[in-house]
């Protein structure tokens, strides 16, 4: 489903990504951890051409991404067919939890009004929201904010899901809601990357966990592999300080 070769990102004289290399099959979960400022959520955005990379190619949802990408029809395909949701929920205030799951299958996808409604009030149905259809962003908890934007997401009817770190502005009870509507579709058969700090969500819903350190991939891996054998001190340290933060 994603094959990543060589990715290279550069802001400036600082490397983000460099040479990073990687393959996800169909249905699988990876769960992308590491510390901060290695390239997690740059990684994600080049994944889904949210920003140009300098260098590689990416394979994704059989669209192909190269740094002079300029196929706006590939752009397009690529748009309907990769979801992504942020940690800051980003939805439309002024429009309600229905409207802004509507609305790009309305614009993009030219699907009439009464069957996108019909599709979202069924994906509100299925973040456990069918109730809130009417509620504006203001009147929804932070969970059921982060929940609409999966179902916005759902709307295109992807074929790959990015999860940019989706429950880090939670608190514990509405960070459950939202790992239940992540590991919902785990089971399910979706493809995910999931940027996440949640170490009961890499060692219980992902196939695999990537550690990611200064622009490339330190470890990839099983959670058994992984989290409780690392090889590398860069995990090492990692999961000892998320342990730590756990305890507390």
């Amino acid at each position: 489903m994603i094959s990543v070769r060589k990715l290279s990102k550069q802001h400036g004289e600082l490397r983000v990504l460099h040479e990073l290399s990687a393959e996800v099959a169909r249905g699988e979960t990876i769960a992308i951890v590491g510390p901060s400022g290695g390239g997690k959520s740059t990684l994600l955005r080049c994944l889904n051409f949210l920003e140009p990379f300098d260098a590689g190619e990416v394979q994704i949802a059989k669209v192909t991404l190269t740094p002079a990408m300029r196929d706006q029809a590939a752009l397009r395909a690529l748009r309907t067919t990769v979801g992504m949701v942020f940690q800051q929920f980003n939805l439309f205030p002024h429009l309600t939890a229905l409207d802004n799951i509507t609305l790009a299958p309305r614009v993009v996808r030219k699907l009439d009004s009464a069957a996108a409604a019909r599709r979202g009030r069924e994906l509100l149905a299925r973040v456990g929201l069918a109730d809130r259809a009417a509620a504006y962003p203001h009147q929804l908890s932070g969970g059921q904010q982060q929940r609409v934007a999966i179902a916005r997401a759902l709307a295109q009817d992807p074929e790959v899901l990015l999860f940019d770190e989706p429950t880090s502005a939670l608190d514990p009870e509405m960070r459950d809601e939202v790992m239940a509507v992540i590991r919902d579709l785990a089971a399910g058969g979706m493809t995910m990357l999931v940027v996440t700090h949640e170490m009961q969500f890499a060692t219980e819903i992902a196939h695999r966990v990537w550690v990611i350190d200064r622009g490339t991939i330190a470890e990839d891996g099983t959670p058994a592999q992984v989290i409780a054998e690392p090889k590398t001190a860069v995990a090492r340290e990692y999961f000892r300080r998320q342990r730590v933060a756990g305890a507390r």
